[in-house]
């Protein structure tokens, strides 16, 4: 599943499921932008994480809900790349509460980050996916869109709003001979995680039928296989890692 040649652009990419998709295209040959919003030393990371593994990455700072700003992080890869092939929508926030004490700015935040920031980064790579050779599409959902959890009705509706724009996307672009595809993961060993009490994470783990947490690399090697050229043939397809939690 060599990616030799293509660029991707990964959003939300410094830590977390994002550095470690970031991180397994480049292994593979890709050419990597790195995006953040903060983790300015992260991101760099990330990039000698990669240049390491003898692939090449730079960093693109861009706030994914400023369309102002996304556009700036395309030109950027442009300018470092060339036109983009891949695209992963990954950047995205919680903001926890039971919805009968949720404001309406934590639903409103959690959407302009997690479906906004979907939307302007996906239009704004929209061209270069179109015209690209098998270009890809890969919007990065959760277990939580399809399940629910609680206090996270905000967090759940846009992950699950995700379900949907993927396979309009999809149909859309298989037009161009690009695909659109969602991956949701289930509960992943992030640091999203280290502030999850442990009799939390016990009770979380009893409910996964292959009895453990995601690693980031297992969500990540499905990424990678999307990204490639071997899943030409798959497209609006909503692939769910989550160690069988929905059975």
């Amino acid at each position: 599943m060599s990616m030799e040649g293509r660029t991707c652009v990964v959003t939300g990419s410094a830590r977390g499921i994002g550095r470690g998709i970031a991180e397994h295209l480049g292994e593979e040959g890709a050419n990597v932008v790195i995006n953040y919003r903060s983790s300015e030393g992260a991101a760099h990371d990330a990039i000698a994480a990669i240049e390491a593994a003898g692939g090449e990455a730079v960093a693109a700072r861009a706030d994914v809900t400023d369309r102002d700003e996304v556009e700036a992080m395309r030109d950027l890869s442009h300018e470092a790349f060339g036109p983009v092939d891949v695209l992963v929508n990954n950047a995205g926030l919680t903001a926890d509460t039971q919805f009968a004490e949720m404001s309406r700015d934590e639903w409103d935040r959690v959407m302009d980050v997690n479906l906004g920031g979907m939307f302007n980064c996906t239009q704004t790579f929209y061209d270069d996916i179109w015209n690209a050779d098998e270009g890809r599409l890969i919007n990065i959902s959760s277990v939580v869109g399809k399940q629910g959890n609680f206090g996270q009705a905000n967090y759940a509706a846009a992950k699950s709003g995700m379900f949907g724009f993927t396979r309009t996307i999809a149909l859309e672009l298989a037009q161009g001979g690009s695909t659109a595809n969602c991956v949701a993961p289930g509960f992943t060993k992030t640091d999203m995680l280290e502030t999850v009490p442990d009799h939390v994470l016990e009770r979380i783990i009893s409910g996964i039928p292959l009895e453990r947490l995601a690693e980031v690399e297992d969500v990540a090697a499905v990424v990678r296989f999307l990204a490639s050229e071997d899943s030409s043939y798959v497209t609006g397809e909503v692939i769910d890692v989550n160690g069988g939690m929905d059975l």
